[in-house]
């Protein structure tokens, strides 16, 4: 079987990237033949997380509960998978922090390589998967010869789609013990966050990108009316919320929110590694930018050369002409 380990948010409901990391172990199990998918969450279930993965195609629900498990700990949650897994050939996350230190866990445990914010798969015979690397910027094909393979999935490397069958999702609920060792480093405390503004970026259709080019916290009426035009959101580069232009919640990159739109606009971004690994996943890139050299315009999709104060009012003026 295929077991995936499955984040919930506080209110108790399965996380976006979980749901697709489900999805993708639901396309591999198919291309080996039909192999159950079984989750793994830590506490016990509500009604509505169970018939949100058995609409998922999930088999069963193993629920780690018990003292060990009242607060993360990392090597606690690879400890009670490794107790769970039975004889699964694959053991996988979404690519999250989480998701990744305790897949780090469980292959250390294992004796085998983990691979961490995977793409694709193209074999099983060798397993073989593309991720991604340096932040994005470069792609390595890895072989996972050794079971189980235990890897993550990036996010938003696919859609999360519920199954055309949906699964039994039956419960079991499990209370192992975890060794002392492996509850040293755990949560003690924990603070409400502030909170997310991001989320319409994160989940839009088209991205309007800003960056240096702006030239100043007064530089964004045209990109602002371009983003209402194409019904998208804002994004933008570090240095513009480092400076002051704009808040936080609108950064795209390493530090900020990673997007895949089916367009991202990056006006005046240059396009450094950082930047790049929050929006690789774009479906279609459209760069507008002074220098034809930048990294940003060599990887687009396509690119217009130009000052994006003069480039971008002409778009937003042929957008209106257009619609009459």
């Amino acid at each position: 079987m295929i077991v995936v380990l499955v984040e919930t948010t506080p209110s108790g409901e399965a996380v976006e990237v979980s749901r697709e990391a489900i999805t993708f172990a639901r396309a591999l199990a198919e291309a080996g033949g039909g192999v159950p998918v079984d989750a793994v969450v830590v506490g016990e279930p509500s009604a509505d997380l169970v018939a949100t993965l058995a609409s998922y195609g999930v088999r069963t629900v193993h629920a780690l509960t018990g003292e060990a498990f009242a607060s993360y700990a990392g090597a606690a949650w690879a400890s009670g998978i490794q107790g769970v897994r039975g004889g699964s050939v694959v053991v996988m996350a979404a690519g999250t922090p989480r998701g990744n230190e305790v897949m780090a866990h469980v292959a250390a445990r294992e004796g085998v390589a983990m691979a961490a914010n995977v793409l694709s798969f193209s074999g099983l015979a060798p397993f073989v998967v593309t991720r991604q690397v340096v932040g994005g910027a470069a792609l390595e094909e890895m072989r996972l010869g050794d079971r189980p393979a235990v890897f993550t999935v990036a996010g938003h490397a696919v859609e999360a789609v519920p199954a055309a069958t949906p699964g039994a999702a039956e419960v079991q609920v499990h209370t192992p013990e975890v060794a002392a060792a492996d509850l040293v480093a755990r949560v003690v405390s924990s603070e409400e966050p502030e909170p997310d503004l991001s989320g319409t970026l994160k989940s839009a259709k088209v991205v309007v990108g800003a960056g240096r080019g702006a030239g100043s916290p007064d530089g964004f009426a045209d990109l602002l009316e371009l983003t209402e035009l194409v019904g998208g959101s804002l994004g933008v580069s570090r240095v513009v919320t480092s400076l002051g232009w704009r808040p936080h919640h609108e950064q795209v990159g390493q530090t900020g929110s990673r997007i895949s739109p089916d367009l991202y606009i990056p006006c005046g971004i240059s396009g450094a590694i950082q930047h790049w690994a929050g929006c690789s996943t774009a479906k279609y890139i459209l760069a507008i930018n002074t220098d034809p050299d930048a990294p940003m315009v060599t990887k687009a999709s396509y690119a217009v050369i130009g000052d994006l104060h003069e480039v971008v009012p002409a778009i937003n003026a042929e957008i209106k002409r257009r619609r009459g």
